[in-house]
């Protein structure tokens, strides 16, 4: 869980940094699937450290240990769940609204996900060293 709170502190500078669509964030991405109004938040952050722990669960059950392995192993999830995008696109209320693009082919998304996931993988790794 404590990777996927750095990641939650780190969301800010990678927006800032990688300028994804206005208010898109893994928290908001999360928490306006499951609920309308301004509970997306704390519902997203539940979500979010909910599922960073069960990730680093599995991840030291398996035997992740060290930065490398953190970050490959994060960066493996990203890719692998990247073409639910295209599910996002469909069903989520901010798309659906018209407040954010196309998500699936959008390159800034992209490359927000990646170092927001770098960033987990990392924490997560430096946790669980050889």
């Amino acid at each position: 869980m404590t990777a996927a709170a750095a990641w939650t502190v780190a969301e800010p500078l990678a927006s800032r940094l990688l300028r994804p669509p206005p208010g898109y964030s893994d928290i908001r991405l999360l928490g306006a699937m499951v609920t309308q109004g301004r509970g997306w938040r704390p519902v997203g952050v539940a979500l979010h450290l909910g599922n960073g722990a069960v990730f680093g669960a599995v991840f030291e059950r398996l035997g992740g240990r060290g930065l490398g392995q953190g970050v490959l192993a994060a960066q493996a999830e990203n890719l692998a769940l990247w073409p639910g995008m295209a599910l996002m696109d469909r069903l989520h209320p901010d798309r659906r609204s018209g407040a954010w693009p196309p998500l699936l082919e959008n390159g800034r998304v992209l490359a927000y996900e990646a170092a927001v996931h770098g960033v987990f993988g990392a924490v997560l790794g430096l946790l669980l060293r050889r």
